[in-house]
């Protein structure tokens, strides 16, 4: 059967908040995209437009983004899966483009998450949360992690300072990412109160150990092999994909030290391409707080279960190492526009294979993956690309 690849990928600046419109937010990544695949609007057979709609004011932003980008008469469609929702519209693409449906698919994520308070952010975050049983308790993102961080230290020993360790690998690599929103490199010190990233949020979390919130947008396009051939020198293909959910309720979670559904997404990504964690030469992986990467890492299969510590603690994760990741600096430093973030992800990891990161670049990858989470892993996709 033919093969799928990602033939034009794009990304706004991420940014505290965004002074244009949505539609002017969407056209940066657009319009990089499009220049990449060398592709024109007629091209484009359909759109996917992903994002977590509880924070945007438009209501179906498919149709105003597909008016204002020329993409009409094309259908478009809408992925919400809250964090992952880009990398499920990348599922929802690779299907229709495999198909035989369409030859060329868009996957659009953005967020606008500025258009909202701070406060408000957080509400919307914590209905996230089953509205009936956790929401009305008040439950908010740092504390649903900090529960995960408190087991994994309670089984495995895991101390502040390991986590801090992975936000001072991404504060390290975003200073070479002219698209990331914190480009600053960290030492342990900022980790000291009374500085504020040592401030403690959510025991033991502190400040710097959690992403920020971003306005920012991302683009994928997706074509079929005849159509990747057609427009592009160095088409990156799909080799794997792997899907997979968990409980809502915390009630229903058997443990607090790993999050199941990116296990099994990941069992299921490397049995489709054929792989196994050790052929994987570098990753991008869903860090909203630190302890995630720690988590992402045991479900990945780059550590055994309890492990992840020591692979930051001996840098095995840095562009050097054995197994890199997020060598872009990662959500922790380039900020978190919910719908935005998996297909800025899958930019890293395109751009890492065709040897074009620049000052992030690993050496000579042929494999890659994206690992990126919904909620508090609610939802995960892993995805697998390659050179050939």
């Amino acid at each position: 059967m033919s093969k799928v690849g990602i033939i034009g990928v794009g990304q706004s600046k991420f940014v505290r908040a965004y002074p244009g419109s949505i539609r002017e937010m969407v056209f940066e990544s657009f319009k990089e995209a499009m220049g990449d695949a060398k592709m024109k609007e007629k091209d484009i057979d359909a759109t996917i437009v992903c994002s977590a709609p509880e924070y945007d004011k438009q209501r179906s932003p498919s149709g105003v983004f597909a008016e204002y980008l020329g993409l009409n008469p094309q259908p478009t469609f809408y992925a919400e899966s809250l964090c992952s929702s880009s990398t499920t519209g990348l599922r929802l693409a690779y299907s229709l483009v495999k198909s035989g449906l369409h030859d060329a698919v868009m996957v659009l994520g953005f967020q606008k998450m500025s258009e909202i308070s701070a406060a408000e952010s957080q509400e919307r975050m914590g209905r996230g949360a089953d509205i009936q049983w956790e929401a009305p308790f008040g439950t908010m993102m740092p504390a649903y992690y900090a529960m995960f961080a408190r087991g994994h230290m309670a089984k495995y020993g895991t101390t502040p300072d390991d986590l801090a360790l992975v936000r001072l690998k991404a504060s390290k690599y975003a200073v070479f990412n002219d698209r990331a929103m914190i480009r600053k490199e960290l030492t342990m010190d900022a980790f000291t109160a009374p500085n504020p990233l040592g401030n403690i949020l959510s025991s033991p979390l502190r400040v710097g150990d959690c992403c920020s919130n971003a306005d920012g947008s991302s683009c994928l396009i997706v074509a079929s092999e005849k159509k990747a051939k057609e427009f592009s020198e160095k088409p990156v293909w799909i080799k794997g994909l792997g899907s997979a959910s968990a409980s809502v309720n915390m009630a229903g979670r058997e443990v607090f030290y790993s999050l199941p559904a990116a296990t099994e997404a990941a069992r299921q990504a490397y049995a489709m391409a054929g792989m196994k964690p050790d052929d994987i030469d570098v990753a991008e992986v869903h860090d909203c707080f630190t302890i995630a990467e720690v988590l992402a890492y045991e479900s990945l299969g780059f550590a055994k279960p309890g492990e992840g510590p020591a692979l930051i603690r001996a840098k095995e994760t840095y562009k050097e190492g054995k197994i890199p990741v997020n060598v872009d600096g990662g959500l922790l430093s380039k900020g978190h526009p919910i719908g935005a973030t998996g297909g800025s992800q899958v930019r890293t990891i395109v751009l890492q294979l065709r040897g074009e990161a620049g000052d992030m670049q690993v050496k000579d990858p042929s494999i890659g993956l994206v690992h990126n989470v919904g909620g508090v892993g609610l939802y995960a996709n892993v995805t697998i690309l390659g050179r050939e």
